[in-house]
């Protein structure tokens, strides 16, 4: 199987080693008036779709341009928008002067120039050394957003990305939750999350969860690769989501700070500095958060440090070296019964169950220029982080009772009759990627060669057990302190993962690419450890029977293929496809973790499948933009929650599975339509739906096949309008999911009964309604808003562990003010 990589891999190199002559267009952006350079304005040719910035000496480069016409597009913030047509019939050297706006700087003009910036920095077919060719790609523009930065709203931040599904946090969005196309949104496992092109989940194979989500107000970006991004940057069926922090000042020092307060105690402090100095700049924030909480015991805490800093030897050599450090305490309110929900949601009835993450991220990254065609990136990241979890997670009705006097009994240290269950995880994993992408002609036509490499070391370990019978935050084992006491599970998952990958951008003509790819994988994934076996006596008593030894060693390897296509029939109109293999690793999660409420099957293994995509994305005129398409996702030994012949919940393969949809977006600017001026108004009313219909097409287990699968609501559907006058901008939007099963047999529960735990049942439909406004006078901004401005009470998560089990109610009316200073 590695020979097989190599070969491909060889293959792809060759194809690279017919280079014809292509010429470099370069010059520097001045101002008209006082013939400043201008730096960091967007140059872009639209004929060749290569995008490239000024320097801090107004100058740019534009490489491997054929002979002809060229359309050149010119932007920046403060200045005209500037577009013209060059004749290249070799290399070009150009002075081209910048006229200022006349006009006032309005929130509305610059909110437009952003636009026009961003129509053309979202996601071109190469970025980089990375490929986006043929591929389903969204880029969420931060600065664009008008809403609740200071939560990470996560309604109002993905309003424009089709088909999510979001889990709504309870914490302020410390930690992220979503999922696409019938995948599970638990901590957005089942995509391959990065920030700034790294990891940043606790274990990208064995334990794909994201504890860290990077706050809003640090954001530029985040861009989403569907599916098909499994050949560049790991199997998920998800794709990726990458979050692109913002960039160094150009100033010597820029401070930022927001401060916001809100419904429910929310107190957040974010304070960023930023600037360049010479070849050094840099980026760096300081966010702190706390909160209460809308149920009882329900409060938060997070502390949340970033650095970047940057050193650019020449032009063509620069290192990056980033560090985050996140620490959060949460309180969890625990899950309820429907019965509990319908009679009043802001109920709890735990006040010993906290969770505690502690993350740390490095980042070291060399970009080199290897000549005009080729660019080298090498980029070494490590993790170490920690989170623990300890509280009651049986039934939500029951408390730690006493067996005899049925009460939540206390003894005369304060402490409670049960301890309380504990899990303490352990991350420590370092990796290393290197892409080489180069530019080259063959058979006289352009193409485009990225080839890569990605080595994973990961030692983690878990351990669970019970904790302490207090009722604070004490995440010591007992069995530290009490011989009597057990511990379920102790392990340690060491995991290695080597990955070769490549991708080819083949120009047809000067309208059509294909752009094939592979990725070579092995992985070996290991547990090692013991657990506490445990029997039932005559008369339903649990007891202990020893412990067992479990070394397991999963070792394999693949290569996943696929091939993507683009057809432009005019610079306004795209047509894209793309096939490609998808794969998700078992994870350490679905191997050991010793639960109350399901239990693992030990024949549980890996899944497979693929993604398709066809659509059709451009603009019409300069009114409406749009992104149209359709999908189909094939999922083989698809994992989930089924009940056994024994009425337990088993956690392991449950079938095959068809997932296919239609996902729709669409941004009409009314205000150009109805001849508004553009200088002082900003109307416009986006569309982002999605319907999506699934089956279980095949499956072994009784009661699965033909059901629909789970976490898929048939309509996904977000609307609303973003509007603005001078300095005042606004938006209003409106979001209708409708109901979805949680579990694969598509359990349905009366209204007037109850259910097993509140773990098991369908997620009602919901409409919600989001407020919010901004406006800015010299360096200073205000921003307010209403999320859930009709108070509708409602759910989007039954949780099977924490921070359940059971229902986990969404928040009711919330409001938000920030204040916003910059110097």
């Amino acid at each position: 199987m590695k020979s097989k990589a190599f070969s491909i891999a060889i293959i792809f190199f060759l194809l690279s080693c017919q280079v014809l002559a292509q010429y470099t267009l370069s010059g520097t952006i001045v101002d008209s008036e006082s013939n400043q350079p201008i730096t960091n304005a967007e140059v872009y040719d639209r004929t060749s779709s290569q995008l490239t910035s000024t320097n801090e000496k107004g100058y740019f480069e534009i490489n491997n341009l054929k002979e002809g016409k060229h359309k050149i597009v010119i932007l920046s913030l403060e200045y005209q928008t500037l577009e013209e047509e060059l004749d290249i019939s070799g290399d070009k050297n150009i002075t081209i002067p910048m006229r200022v706006f006349q006009q006032e700087l309005s929130e509305v003009v610059i909110s437009q120039k952003r636009e026009e910036i961003f129509a053309l920095t979202r996601l071109q077919p190469v970025v980089g050394t990375a490929i986006y060719a043929g591929k389903k790609t969204e880029v969420v523009l931060l600065d664009q957003m008008v809403g609740n930065a200071a939560t990470n709203n996560a309604r109002q931040i993905y309003s424009q990305v089709v088909g999510l599904n979001i889990y709504e946090s309870i914490d302020a969005g410390l930690q992220l939750n979503i999922g696409g196309r019938g995948l599970d949104p638990n901590r957005t496992s089942n995509f391959n999350t990065r920030q700034n092109g790294y990891d940043i989940s606790a274990d990208v194979l064995g334990y794909p969860e994201s504890y860290y989500t990077p706050p809003a107000d640090a954001l530029s970006q985040i861009q989403v690769v569907r599916g098909a991004a499994s050949l560049q940057y790991g199997t998920q069926f998800g794709g990726l989501i990458n979050f692109k922090m913002k960039q160094p000042s150009q100033e010597p020092i820029a401070f930022t700070a927001r401060q916001s307060i809100g419904s429910f105690g929310l107190f957040n402090t974010f304070n960023s500095l930023s600037g360049t100095v010479g070849k050094f700049s840099y980026y760096t924030y300081i966010n702190y958060k706390k909160g209460d909480g809308f149920r009882p015991n329900a409060e938060f805490e997070s502390t949340n440090y970033f650095g970047s800093f940057n050193y650019n030897f020449t032009e063509k050599t620069s290192i990056n070296f980033e560090f985050t450090s996140l620490n959060y305490l949460a309180q969890q309110p625990g899950g309820l019964t429907d019965t509990q929900f319908r009679a009043d949601p802001n109920f709890s009835n735990r006040s010993r169950n906290w969770f505690e993450v502690n993350w740390k991220l490095y980042s070291l990254k060399l970009n080199h220029k290897l000549s005009k065609r080729s660019d080298l990136s090498i980029n070494f990241f490590a993790l170490n982080a920690g989170r623990n979890a300890v509280g009651f997670r049986g039934d939500p009705t029951e408390l730690n009772l006493n067996p005899i006097t049925q009460v939540d009994e206390q003894d005369t240290d304060g402490s409670y009759f049960f301890s309380r269950d504990l899990i303490k995880g352990k991350f420590e994993n370092w990796g290393a990627e290197v892409r080489y992408l180069t530019r080259y002609r063959f058979k006289g036509s352009d193409a485009v060669l990225l080839l890569g490499s990605k080595y994973y070391d990961a030692n983690n370990s878990s351990i669970q057990g019970p904790g302490s019978r207090g009722t604070d935050a004490n995440f010591s084992l007992a069995t530290n302190e009490n011989p009597n006491y057990i511990n379920q599970s102790d392990f340690t998952f060491p995991n290695r993962n080597l990955a070769f990958f490549g991708e080819n951008i083949l120009f047809i003509n000067d309208r059509l690419s294909i752009t094939p790819g592979f990725r070579y994988e092995y992985i070996r994934t290991e547990s090692a450890g013991i657990y506490n076996r445990e029997g039932v006596d005559l008369v339903g008593n649990v007891q202990p029977l020893g412990d067992t030894t479990d070394n397991r060693v999963f070792e394999r390897s693949f290569i996943l293929l696929g091939i993507g296509a683009s057809f432009e029939p005019n610079e306004n109109v795209e047509i894209y496809s793309n096939l490609s293999q998808n794969y998700r690793s078992v994870t350490f999660s679905d191997i050991r973790v010793t639960s109350p409420t399901f239990i693992i099957d030990p024949e549980i293994s890996d899944e497979r499948g693929f993604t398709f995509d066809l659509g059709v994305r451009g603009k019409l005129g300069e009114l409406i933009s749009y992104d149209v398409g359709g999908y189909g996702l094939f999922y083989d030994d698809r994992i989930g929650i089924i009940l056994d012949d024994r009425a337990n919940r088993v956690r392991g393969n449950i079938g095959t599975a068809l997932i296919v949809g239609v996902e729709f977006f669409a941004d009409w600017n009314l205000a150009k339509t109805l001849a508004l001026s553009t200088t002082k108004h900003k109307l416009n009313w986006f569309v982002n739906s999605a319907i999506t219909e699934s089956s279980y097409l095949d499956s072994d287990e009784n009661n699965v096949e033909g059901k629909k699968v789970e976490f898929i609501p048939t309509i996904n559907l977000k609307t609303g309008l973003r509007f603005g006058y001078q300095n005042l901008l606004g938006s209003l939007q409106f979001t209708y999911i409708s109901e979805q099963f949680t579990d694969v047999e598509n359990s349905a529960i009366p209204a007037d009964t109850d259910n097993r735990n509140g773990i098991i049942g369908e997620i009602p439909a919901y409409s919600i309604m989001d407020f919010s406004l901004s406006y800015k006078f010299n360096q200073f901004k205000i921003e307010t808003g209403v999320n859930n401005l009709l108070d509708t009470s409602y759910f989007t998560r039954r949780a099977t562990g924490y921070p359940g089990p059971g229902i986990i109610p969404s928040e009711p009316r919330n409001f938000y003010l920030t204040l916003e200073i910059k110097i």
